[in-house]
């Protein structure tokens, strides 16, 4: 009998249909894993050498894949709609991957110049990316959360990396809580949502959600509250921010980073997906929502950002002010989802590179000074000119300044406000203006402080070698912050979605 119906089941299975080019950057990901913990469980300390190397390589084959696809172009849609690859994903997935790579060159020197365990390290790297990658493709809530947690447990860990470090273990117990209690929240969320639209599968929950119309209103305010909250979490909104700035000054730098730039670029990945696919057929509920966490976001940070004292601190709130400018586009998304989109898409891209950059400087001059407070910082350009002039650019890009790409991502911002020409649009461009006037005062500040202080007694004055890694990454992002500024098509040619349908 048992095997009469276990022949049955055989028959009747039929093995889904998968399309393993889409798959071939996370499976090129995947295999790079399995190869570091062979070579470490091989090799134990005779590996630790191998490990950047590995690592770095993978992340440059996964890139192959990825220009395969968008060389074919179209979309392919895989297992009913709920793991889809076109051109934004494509894009979106570039980011993370290209973002990792100079993480790692970042890491090399400083994590083995430390008290650390280096193959760990990179493992956990490499398994927080595919779980971005995932991300960036799944359009449906499974897929999301399951994305989400693989992209955040390992960094849970890499922000706790300095073990003998309290500032580190306590930045690493913060993030872990607080992601813990956001991840509930969301769940919560995504319940609502999947008992409002029947479904796991977001263009399916947008439609079910239009056909309630106004019925029902409070489970889908509910639905949508919630997992909004849980995602504000990731890209440190205001209210949902506590956790970032001592994260990020106990973690690692490199660590931070990457938790600023590739963590907050998944968070806002996972919004992208739930709102354009799914909640955009709502507007009246998530257009306040996102006016409300935008500008608390962008004012709180900067407001806060002007009394810090730490460099790293400082670009902490910075970047929690820069996620209140990227959550604009959300709030007049019904009014041109495709501008919005590519909007926020340009703001990502150009962001990871400036703010990458301007984490390999404040490495860089850290291994010189010991320290990343802002005093040590006095003087720089007497003994560590180019690095003073590499910082320099990339806060004048934070700040917006032309021709450097901080400008075009504000200004591509600021179009999509007052086209929408509503009152949420035209005053979140209002405000937004103002927080660019007050954020370039912390910034400038930084800038003065290396160009006309004194050198601090007691800092030895002598210029140090720059490792190679660093050197690159600061080449690669200035390069690309130069280019994305002076040629704002050379983004935008890479972030026009205008074919992409949104919406159930």
């Amino acid at each position: 009998m048992l095997a009469t119906l276990t022949q049955a089941a055989a028959d009747s299975f039929q093995s889904p249909s998968i399309d393993w080019h889409a798959f071939a950057p996370e499976l090129v990901l995947i295999a790079t894993i399995v190869i570091l913990v062979l070579v470490d469980a091989v090799k134990l300390e005779r590996a630790r050498p191998l490990m950047p190397a590995i690592a770095g390589i993978g992340l440059l084959v996964a890139i192959i894949p990825l220009a395969t696809l968008a060389a074919e172009g179209g979309t392919r849609s895989l297992f009913e709609g709920s793991y889809v690859v076109d051109s934004m994903s494509l894009v979106l997935k570039a980011l993370f991957i290209v973002s990792a790579y100079i993480v790692v060159l970042l890491s090399t020197n400083y994590v083995a110049e430390g008290d650390y365990w280096e193959s760990e390290y990179y493992t956990l790297l490499i398994a927080s990316v595919l779980g971005m990658t995932v991300m960036a493709s799944s359009r449906d809530l499974v897929g999301i959360f399951v994305a989400l947690e693989l992209l955040s447990i390992p960094a849970y860990m890499l922000a706790a990396w300095r073990k003998g470090d309290p500032r580190s273990n306590e930045a690493g117990m913060k993030y872990y809580l607080m992601g813990v209690f956001a991840s509930a929240i969301l769940l919560y969320g995504f319940s609502l949502t999947y008992g409002v639209g029947g479904s796991t599968r977001l263009t399916e929950i947008g439609r079910s959600i239009q056909e309630w119309g106004t019925d029902g209103v409070p489970v889908v305010t509910l639905a949508l509250l919630f997992t909004i909250i849980g995602f504000a979490f990731k890209v440190s909104a205001v209210p949902f921010h506590m956790w970032a700035p001592d994260t990020y000054e106990g973690a690692p730098t490199p660590v931070t980073a990457f938790l600023a730039v590739a963590s907050k670029a998944a968070g806002f990945v996972a919004l992208i997906q739930v709102v354009y696919y799914c909640f955009i057929v709502r507007p009246d509920i998530i257009e306040p929502v996102f006016w409300v966490l935008s500008v608390a976001s962008m004012t709180v940070g900067n407001l806060i950002a002007l009394r810090q004292t730490n460099v790293v601190r400082m670009l902490a709130y910075s970047g929690i002010a820069q996620a209140g400018f990227m959550l604009a586009p959300f709030a007049v998304v019904a009014s041109d989802p495709s501008a919005s989109l590519t909007a926020l898409v340009t703001y990502l891209v150009i962001y990871a590179a400036m703010n990458l950059g301007a984490f390999a400087c404040v490495i860089a001059i850290s291994r010189k000074t010991r320290s990343a407070e802002m005093d040590s910082f006095g003087g720089l350009f007497t003994y560590m000119p180019g690095l003073t002039a590499a910082l320099t650019l990339f806060l004048a890009s934070l700040m917006g300044i032309p021709p450097l790409g901080g400008w075009f991502a504000k200004f591509g911002v600021f179009a999509v406000l007052v086209n929408a020409d509503t009152g949420l649009g035209w005053s979140l461009a209002i405000i937004m203006a103002v927080n660019t006037v007050i954020a370039a005062y912390y910034y400038l500040r930084v800038a003065r402080s290396m160009w006309f202080d004194d050198v601090p007694e007691g800092v030895d004055a002598v210029p140090v070698r720059t490792p190679a890694g660093i050197t690159i990454s600061i080449a690669v992002t200035m390069g690309l912050t130069v280019l994305f500024g002076v040629l704002p098509a050379a983004v935008t040619n890479l972030t026009d979605f205008s074919s992409v349908a949104f919406g159930g």
